[in-house]
């Protein structure tokens, strides 16, 4: 298992729980570009990067098939939540919160 510890006081402050499994999951699934400081983070003012998340992990690891339209607007969700961060927006935060937004963390942690 991928260690989550050094994600979870992250987690925890914007979500509404704190499910070990899956962010271990994401951890996991993120494995090396963890190291890199940028690739750790998320850029909300990067129009590629949101849809590298809308592609990569929206519709690739979470499945999902909702409209463009419907996924950006979750992710700009997740911007306005993540705010309070500033630039240093943490990949596995980001990645949670879209998966509880759309109610996949049971799907990650199983």
């Amino acid at each position: 298992m991928a260690d989550a510890s050094k994600y979870e006081d992250n987690i925890k402050k914007y979500a509404k729980g704190y499910n070990q499994a899956a962010a271990e999951k994401i951890v996991g699934h993120l494995g090396i570009a963890l190291r890199n400081r940028d690739s750790s983070l998320v850029s909300c003012s990067d129009e590629t990067e949101l849809q590298r998340v809308r592609e990569k992990w929206c519709r690739g690891k979470l499945g999902l098939a909702q409209s463009n339209d419907d996924l950006d607007a979750a992710i700009g969700k997740i911007c306005e939540v993540l705010k309070p961060e500033g630039g240093n927006k943490g990949r596995v935060t980001f990645y949670y919160l879209l998966a509880e937004h759309f109610g996949k963390l049971d799907d990650l942690a199983g």
